[in-house]
């Protein structure tokens, strides 16, 4: 007889570790955002600004009919905040991680890697 299979639910370390490592690739996509556009600070600022970013967006999007332009506008609202910048070079900022995320995510999609996302990063 074989073995009964095993259901497909991912365990709470597994979405722990995805959610970590999504938030340290969305850390990277702004250090990078931020090295293009403006002066960097350091790596550990730019993982708590995409958490803040994400927590943003989180709260702000479900809201109905403007839900993706409010979340959008928050969260440039906290890179403007984070690194003291004004609204265009924000969000220039987010155009330059958004950029370097995808760049990110398509390289560890090569390697077998493609269940993370770049947390803190939209759409991504």
């Amino acid at each position: 007889m074989p073995p009964l299979a095993q259901p497909a639910s991912i365990g709470l370390e597994d979405q722990l570790l995805a959610f970590a490592v999504s938030l340290l690739i969305g850390g990277v996509a702004l250090h990078v955002g931020t090295h293009v556009v403006a002066d960097a600070r350091d790596y550990g600022h730019a993982v708590l600004t995409a958490l803040l970013g994400a927590l943003a967006w989180t709260l702000l999007e479900p809201v109905p009919l403007l839900g993706g332009l409010l979340a959008l506008t928050a969260w440039i609202a906290v890179v403007k905040r984070r690194y003291r910048l004004g609204w265009l070079r924000s969000l220039g900022v987010g155009a330059a991680a958004w950029a370097a995320a995808v760049v990110v995510l398509a390289a560890l999609e090569l390697v077998g890697i493609g269940s993370v996302s770049a947390l803190g990063v939209p759409g991504t």
